[in-house]
């Protein structure tokens, strides 16, 4: 499909499989070298590398015979209009991560992005370690500790390493629960 004859589609919505194809080449093209090259040149010259990244989008627009402003306004819409596809939706924000690593990658260089995705593996693992650890506890135990670990994420400013408890803080907030506050009664 080509969109150089000036008939390109304007109206009505993307279809799922129009969608997935935009999907499945913007994830092909900003996985090869020249195209990772052209979004780091564009933040070396200056420019945001979201707009190489919508830029390229458009390109693949265009390849598919869509008008590149209706497309991106379809994107705008696709929470609307498939709500109620889960695997669309799924793929959809697949999608919308591709293109912000896409842009981390070139913002950072490779060598600080390859770190950083280290330290999210890593952070990732501890996560799971702890979800893996609190299901020994019952759910009442469970709750106690997400809300604690909600505010303690929030007092920290939603910062990475909040979102983790280690096996002994978990011990200290289900010991704290459990035991119970004693209160003197003064008989009269």
């Amino acid at each position: 499909m080509s969109g150089s004859d000036g008939e390109c589609q304007s109206s009505g919505m993307l279809s799922k499989n129009q969608l997935l194809h935009l999907f499945d080449r913007f994830a092909f093209l900003t996985s090869q070298p020249e195209v990772k090259k052209r979004i780091a040149d564009a933040v070396d010259d200056k420019q945001e590398a979201v707009a190489v990244t919508t830029a390229i989008q458009e390109e693949i627009f265009l390849e598919m015979g869509v008008d590149p402003r209706f497309g991106l306004a379809c994107l705008g819409r696709v929470n609307m209009a498939y709500e109620n596809d889960q695997d669309l939706m799924i793929r959809f924000y697949g999608f919308v991560v591709k293109e912000e690593l896409a842009c981390e990658e070139a913002e950072l260089g490779p060598d600080n992005f390859a770190e950083k995705m280290e330290m999210q593996l890593k952070l990732q693992e501890q996560q799971l370690e702890m979800l893996k650890h609190m299901r020994k506890f019952h759910l009442d135990d469970q709750s106690t500790i997400l809300e604690n670990l909600h505010q303690q994420m929030e007092a920290a400013n939603f910062d990475d390493e909040s979102s983790v408890f280690s096996v002994e803080q978990i011990q200290d907030i289900v010991r704290r629960r459990v035991t119970p506050v004693f209160r003197l009664r003064i008989l009269s």
